[in-house]
């Protein structure tokens, strides 16, 4: 079959399908495996320090010399209640006193969230090809930058209102996001309710209303859903819970187990982990802090609050305690390597003769 069309000329790519950014899971070497392969990995440093976003760039590098995305949390710290924020302390620390685990309070006047601006000019020195973008929209200045050198620029967009200003914006494609996608949503406007439409139904929907090529996410696993995607208009797939339980993933073995037993029904969209809407299995945490009335600070307030008392759990592999991120078609998640994933999707894909 005839695999190249316009977004595997902008990406440079064999294959039009990217492993999607999934930080705390996604690691350079599932990032070199795919590129190698054909496919466009993709490199999550959303909220890091220029330092760490180097270093793993230039780890990445080291492994494979074929391009790679490299992806960017674009929001912007809001205002958020110090009472809400102490409330939710008292109660992490309460909830982790009951479950054996270890909750260190954190001073509100301390707490360190790394801006996208302050990432920039690491990505241009590093020469990144692709930088992908998630939560909003850089600042014109940031996308003039990018611009300038040539760098092909990804917006997500959960609805064609998103998608419409992304292209408005200069982006050259757009992730369109359905609700069963895992992990953070990528939603960006506050004037309208959380999108919570199907990825079967964004993509034709955006491909009608916008020029620029769509990408489609969530629920991609097989070759009979990148074909239903290629069939409704989409010019490429994204691909992330089918590498979660991979031998490169970060992800912690009871998570992995999780996932592959989980049903289409096991996930949830929750708050409760970062303050930003997220899709993954449902837990004890998801269940106890939704039970507890409190009001949950906004992302990344919440997301900070939690980080210890989720990286305790982790390293504990108590899966119960800490963020499960899933598509709501996690099932059957491979404990195998990136690169055989890759090729399982591209082959059954093929094997259905898609022109």
């Amino acid at each position: 079959m005839e695999w190249k069309n316009e977004m595997t000329g902008l990406l440079k790519i064999i294959y039009p399908v990217i492993q999607a950014p999934m930080l705390g899971v996604t690691t350079p070497e599932m990032v070199a495996a795919v590129a190698e392969r054909g496919g466009l990995g993709s490199l999550p440093v959303g909220g890091l320090s220029p330092d760490r976003t180097r270093e793993l760039i230039q780890k990445t590098k080291s492994i494979t010399g074929k391009p790679f995305a490299v992806n960017l949390f674009v929001n912007e710290v809001p205002e958020y209640s110090r009472e809400d924020a102490e409330a939710m302390q008292d109660f992490l620390e309460k909830f982790s006193a009951e479950n054996q685990l270890v909750f260190e309070r954190q001073s509100l006047d301390t707490l360190r969230f790394y801006n996208y601006r302050e990432q920039v000019e690491v990505l241009i020195a590093e020469n990144i090809p692709v930088i992908s973008f998630t939560f909003g929209i850089p600042d014109e200045e940031t996308m003039a930058a990018f611009r300038q050198r040539d760098i092909s620029l990804v917006g997500t967009a959960t609805s064609v209102k998103e998608a419409v200003l992304l292209e408005k914006a200069g982006v050259d494609a757009v992730v369109a996001q359905g609700i069963e996608a895992g992990g953070h949503r990528g939603s960006f406007l506050d004037d309208e309710p959380l999108p919570q439409v199907s990825t079967f139904v964004l993509v034709p929907e955006m491909v009608s209303r916008i020029s620029k090529p769509v990408i489609a996410a969530g629920g991609i696993k097989s070759g009979v859903t990148i074909k239903a995607a290629f069939q409704l208009g989409a010019k490429a797939v994204q691909v992330g819970t089918a590498f979660i339980a991979s031998n490169e993933s970060l992800a912690f073995p009871s998570y992995k187990t999780a996932l592959q037993k989980a049903q289409v029904t096991d996930s949830a969209v929750t708050r409760a982990y970062s303050g930003r809407w997220a899709r993954g299995l449902r837990n004890q945490f998801m269940d106890a802090l939704e039970e507890s009335g409190l009001n949950i600070p906004p992302y990344p307030i919440q997301n900070i609050l939690t980080t210890g008392l989720r990286q305790k759990a982790q390293q504990a592999d108590r899966k119960e305690f800490t963020n499960l991120w899933a598509g709501q078609a996690s099932a059957g998640a491979e404990s195998r390597p990136s690169a055989e994933i890759f090729d399982r999707l591209i082959a059954e894909t093929a094997a259905l003769h898609i022109v």
